[in-house]
């Protein structure tokens, strides 16, 4: 007996259909699983994860999985747990990053606290953090191979909470002008960029590729993060149907790629004044004059400033790989990517 719901076509729903099976739970607790009757798991744990992982996403971390074992040489798909379990990770850091930011929407659906409570969306966020590496487990890879992907996911979680840490608590008024670039990089790369890095690493090294262009790819993902941050951030600027994210963003007084971009542009006096007109808004003003002004300036060179990051990626990781097809292709896909935010 399977669940009561029908089987989605989606790799990642048909996966999780397999842990919720009544064979799987009946394995738990060292086979004592199947005295829980099965549809006491619908709304503690399978409903809310079958909730948000049947959302439609963009899936680009999984992608570039697959990229990267085919740049390592590849003709064929890499097992399909790795690029399942790079999907858990971000839909379990997209899930807890809701909770903590109080954010009410997410995949064009209400946030998985906001329908299903604080105390079982974060139990389902970990969930899925701790099933990336069970699905890590299973993906055929070389012994040698499975303990360097260990390692790499426990580094690449620990670095995200490390910029997640920076991002709920680091506002931009307690920031000197001189010092918000440095940290609107630092939180992207180690939130943003350390998911996007493992997804580009992995893929690289599930492919049979050298620990030199394994690290050279983990570094192109990395950038691809940075960028796409930046491209996240501005759309919330420049994006109507982004327009709710970047007023999130105003109102909680973050550092973002578009506080960066200014602080290096602006001198003293005009930085400070629109430094101020944001603590304003922190404190309660209507954001709508500081969205307008803010987009007025970084719509001549903000979507230029994130490709040149993109492209900046690609030159680096093209010096090693040479000019690979797969490099070609990725980058169409990116720029499809990057249209769908600005």
């Amino acid at each position: 007996m399977t669940s009561a719901l029908a089987l989605e076509e989606s790799p990642i729903l048909e996966l999780l259909e397999r842990e919720f099976s009544e064979r799987a739970l009946g394995l738990l607790g060292g086979g004592n699983g199947d005295a829980v009757p099965w549809h006491l798991w619908g709304p503690a744990l399978y409903g809310p994860l079958r909730d948000f992982l049947s959302r439609p996403g963009k899936e680009f971390r999984g992608a570039l999985v697959a990229a990267c074992y085919r740049l390592a040489g590849k003709k064929d798909l890499p097992p399909p747990e790795l690029p399942l379990a790079i999907e858990a990770l971000h839909a379990g850091s997209l899930i807890v990053d809701d909770i903590e930011d109080e954010s009410l929407e997410r995949r064009g659906r209400p946030a998985l606290h906001v329908t299903h409570g604080v105390p079982v969306a974060l139990n389902a966020g970990n969930w899925l953090y701790f099933w990336s590496l069970r699905l890590l487990d299973r993906a055929e890879l070389p012994p040698a191979a499975r303990l360097v992907a260990h390692r790499a996911v426990t580094d690449a979680l620990l670095s995200c909470h490390y910029g997640q840490a920076l991002d709920l608590s680091v506002k931009l008024s307690s920031l000197e002008q001189s010092e918000v670039l440095g940290v609107v990089r630092s939180c992207s790369e180690l939130k943003t960029g350390s998911l996007t890095g493992l997804a580009a690493g992995l893929g690289a090294l599930a492919g049979g590729a050298s620990p030199e262009l394994v690290e050279a790819a983990t570094r192109f993902g990395r950038s691809l993060g940075v960028g796409l941050q930046m491209l996240d951030d501005l759309s919330g600027l420049l994006n109507e149907r982004r327009a709710a994210k970047g007023r999130e963003d105003l109102t909680r007084g973050r550092p973002t790629w578009v506080w960066a971009w200014l602080s290096t542009r602006l001198g003293d006096s005009a930085f400070a004044a629109l430094l101020e007109q944001g603590n304003r808004v922190l404190n309660g003003e209507a954001p709508a004059p500081l969205e307008k002004r803010l987009a007025a300036l970084v719509s001549p060179f903000g979507k230029r400033e994130a490709q040149a990051e993109l492209e900046r990626a690609f030159a680096a990781l093209r010096s090693l790989a040479g000019d690979s097809p797969v490099l070609s292709v990725l980058a169409r896909d990116l720029d499809r990517l990057g249209r769908s935010y600005v």
